[in-house]
C-alpha cells in the first residue's frame, strides 16, 4: 500500500475499495486509514461471513466483500484486548486452514448480546434469517467452540431453517484472499454506519529568546493534577456494559492484520490517555478548538504542503544561529502533533529528517564540555530534536516513504538515528558535577530518548513483513527474518555503543522508581505512558538480545523483586486510563521474564 499526492490510501490489488473507502468517509478519517485485508468475520452481527477489514487510527471497520456499506466494527476506545489464537477453525479447510490467523478482539459494548443476523431481523421486520446453504464440506461446519473462553455463536438446527435464496461473494482472488466459495460464506448488508471525528490540523510557534529563557517560559512538563472531567471522559460511558468479541480469521500465511491492529490499539490508547493530560491537551489543540460549538478549521493537504515547505526551508537555510533553530523546531514539533499530513509529508523528502538527525548527532556528541558534563542549550535543542523525530512516527505507519527512507543504503538512516540518541545517563562518576538544572534537563532528555525509541521498535515489530520491506531486503541482499529494520537488527546496530548499558540500566532504574513505594504518587498520564514505553523496552532487551537480557538480570533482578510490587503498581496505574490495563500486563511479563 501507499499514499498517493492527496494522502489517500491506495492498494494496487483493490483500487474498488479504496474508492468505495473514499466516498463513504469523511477525508481526515480516510487519510488515517492504515491498513484493508479480507478476512473471515465472528461476531454478534456476523457468523462466518466473509468481508473485508478496514483499520482506521481509531476504529476497525467492515465492508463487504463487494463493497457497498461500511460498518463501525468496534471503536478501540472500547478495545481490553487483542491477542491471536492458536487454533484451526473447523468452517475452514485445506490450505486456508492451515494458513489462517484467528484474531480475537475483546472489547466492551453497551448493547445486549444477540445472537448473529439479529439486527438485519430487527431491520427488515422478517422473522427469517439468511443462511448457508447446504456446504459440500458439512463436517468442516459443526457448532464452533471457542479455546480460549467465550463462544462463537452457535449454528441453528436443520429444523429451524427455512429455505431462502442468498448472494454469494464472487469467486475472485487475490494473495490473500481464500475462494469464497470453499468458505461457503454469507455476504450480508450492515448495520447503519457511525459518523467518523475531525482530529484537528492547526499550529502555532512560540516566541522567546533564549533557550534557557524559553525553556523557562514554558508550561511545566512535571505532571499536575488532571481534571476529573477530562478523566472522566477516558471511561466508556454510561449504562451496563458486558464483554463482547469479534473474531478475525485472515487466510494468509502473510497476513499483518495482527501486526496492525496491535500497533494502532497502542498508538490509541497512548494518545487517548495523554490527552487526558491539560498541558498535552493544550499543545495538540488550537485556541478556536475550545470555543464551544465551533468545529476546528481544516487545513487543505496543498496549504500543509505549503507551509511545510516553508518552515523546512527556514530550518535548512545556511548560517541559522541556535536560538532560530529551536525556535522553529518548536513549531515544527507543534504542527505535527496537531496535523498528520505535515507527519506524512516529512518523511517524502529525506532532507529534513537527516538534518534533525544530524543536529542530534552535533548537538549531544559532538559538543561535550571538557568536563564531560552536557550544557543546558545542548540537552533543551537535543530534547527538542528527539521529541519532534517522536512525534513524525506516530500514526505514519501507512506512509510507505517512511519504510524507504528509513531502510535506504542497509538501514544507514536509522543506524544514525539509533546511535545518536544514546547517551551517557551520567549515573556515576560526573553526577556531582552537575547543578540541579542540567540533571533535570537530562532526565526530560532520557524520558525523549526512550519514547522515540519505543517508536523505533514499532518500526521492527511491524516491518518484517510489509511488502516494501520485502522489496528493499531484496535490493540490498539480506533476506532473513532477523535482518534490515527487525527488532534484532535494532538491537544489534546499539550494541557496539559505549554508553548502551548505562542507558538501559538508566531507563529499568525509572521503572522501579515509579512502581516502588519509593514514590507514593499516582502517576499522571504523561508518566503512566511513560511507564509503559519503558516496559515495552525493556521486555524487547529480554527477549531479543542475549547481551541486555543478561546485563538486566544481573543488575536489576534484585531490585524488581524486592521494591516492585504488582498491587503497588495496579494502585498508581488509575482504571480510569486506557493504558492502564495493557501496562499492567506488561508489568506483569517484566517481572516474570526478571526472575
Amino acid at each position: 500500500m501507499s499514499l498517493s499526492g492527496s494522502g489517500s490510501l491506495i492498494s494496487r490489488r483493490n483500487i474498488k475499495l479504496d474508492s468505495f473507502l473514499q466516498r463513504s468517509m469523511e477525508r481526515a478519517v480516510h487519510e488515517r486509514v492504515r491498513a484493508s485485508e479480507p478476512c473471515v468475520v465472528v461476531s454478534d452481527a456476523f457468523n462466518k461471513v466473509y468481508m473485508h477489514a478496514v483499520l482506521s487510527d481509531e476504529r476497525v471497520y467492515l465492508t463487504e466483500h463487494a463493497p457497498r456499506t461500511l460498518t463501525v466494527a468496534v471503536s478501540f476506545r472500547r478495545v481490553r484486548g487483542i491477542e491471536m489464537v492458536n487454533d484451526l477453525p473447523e468452517f475452514l479447510s485445506g490450505r486456508d486452514r492451515d494458513h489462517c490467523q484467528h484474531i480475537r478482539i475483546l472489547y466492551v459494548t453497551d448493547e445486549p448480546a444477540t445472537r448473529a443476523f439479529d439486527w438485519w431481523r430487527r431491520d427488515k421486520g422478517a422473522g427469517l434469517p439468511l443462511v448457508a446453504p447446504p456446504s459440500r464440506r458439512s463436517s468442516h461446519c459443526p457448532t464452533i467452540t471457542h479455546n480460549v473462553g467465550g463462544g462463537y455463536p452457535a449454528e441453528r438446527n436443520h429444523s429451524d431453517r427455512r429455505t431462502e435464496e442468498v448472494r454469494m461473494l464472487k469467486p475472485s482472488r487475490s494473495a490473500s484472499c481464500p475462494n469464497p466459495d470453499t468458505l461457503g460464506l454469507l455476504r450480508v448488508p450492515h448495520p447503519p454506519t457511525q459518523p467518523p471525528l475531525h482530529p484537528p490540523t492547526t499550529s502555532s510557534s512560540p516566541s522567546e529568546r533564549s533557550l534557557k529563557t524559553l525553556q523557562s517560559r514554558q508550561v511545566p512538563r512535571r505532571m499536575g493534577s488532571v481534571l476529573s472531567r477530562l478523566l472522566r471522559r477516558g471511561c466508556v460511558g454510561g449504562g451496563e456494559q458486558r464483554e463482547a468479541e469479534l473474531h478475525l480469521y485472515a487466510v494468509s500465511q502473510t497476513s499483518r492484520l495482527h501486526l496492525h491492529l496491535q500497533s494502532a490499539w497502542s498508538s490509541f490508547i497512548i494518545r487517548s490517555t495523554l490527552l487526558l493530560d491539560p498541558l498535552y491537551r493544550r499543545k495538540c489543540s488550537s485556541s478556536s478548538d475550545s470555543t464551544p460549538g465551533k468545529r476546528p478549521p481544516v487545513i487543505s493537504w496543498e496549504r500543509t504542503a505549503h507551509l511545510f515547505a516553508q518552515l523546512t526551508s527556514e530550518l535548512l537555510q545556511d548560517g541559522i544561529d541556535e536560538e532560530s533553530l529551536y525556535l522553529l523546531l518548536q513549531e515544527l514539533n507543534v504542527a505535527a502533533q496537531r496535523n498528520v499530513a505535515l507527519r506524512r509529508l516529512f518523511w517524502r523528502s529525506s532532507e529534513l529528517c537527516v538534518f534533525l538527525v544530524q543536529t542530534l548527532e552535533e548537538s549531544l556528541h559532538g559538543r561535550q564540555s571538557l568536563s564531560g558534563v552536557y550544557t543546558a542549550d545542548q540537552l533543551l535543542l537535543s530534547t527538542v530534536v528527539v521529541e519532534t523525530l517522536a512525534v513524525m512516527f506516530r500514526e505514519t505507519q501507512a506512509e510507505a516513504a517512511r519504510l524507504n527512507l528509513l531502510s535506504a543504503r542497509k538501514g544507514a538512516l536509522t543506524s544514525r538515528i539509533l546511535l545518536a540518541l544514546i547517551c551517557d545517563p551520567l549515573t556515576q562518576g560526573r553526577a556531582f558535577l552537575m547543578d540541579s538544572e542540567i540533571q533535570v534537563l537530562l532526565s526530560e532528555y532520557l524520558d525523549a530518548a526512550c519514547s522515540l525509541l519505543f517508536e523505533l521498535l514499532l518500526l521492527g515489530h511491524e516491518a518484517t513483513s510489509a511488502p516494501v520491506y520485502t522489496k528493499c531486503l531484496r535490493s540490498s541482499g539480506c533476506f532473513s527474518a532477523d535482518a534490515l529494520l527487525s527488532v534484532d537488527w535494532l538491537l544489534r546496530v546499539v550494541q557496539p555503543h559505549p554508553h548502551l548499558l548505562c542507558f538501559i540500566t538508566h531507563q529499568a532504574q525509572q521503572v522501579v522508581l515509579v512502581l516502588s513505594d519509593l514514590q507514593e504518587s499516582v502517576l499522571g498520564p504523561v508518566q503512566a505512558v511513560l511507564l509503559f514505553q519503558r516496559c515495552r523496552l525493556l521486555l524487547a532487551c529480554l527477549q531479543h538480545s542475549s547481551l541486555l537480557a543478561q546485563h538486566l538480570r544481573s543488575h536489576m533482578r534484585e531490585e524488581f523483586r524486592y521494591l516492585v510490587k504488582t498491587p503497588c503498581a495496579a494502585e498508581k496505574l488509575p482504571p480510569r486510563y486506557p493504558i492502564s490495563g495493557q501496562t499492567a500486563r506488561e508489568v506483569e511479563l517484566l517481572l516474570t521474564l526478571l526472575r
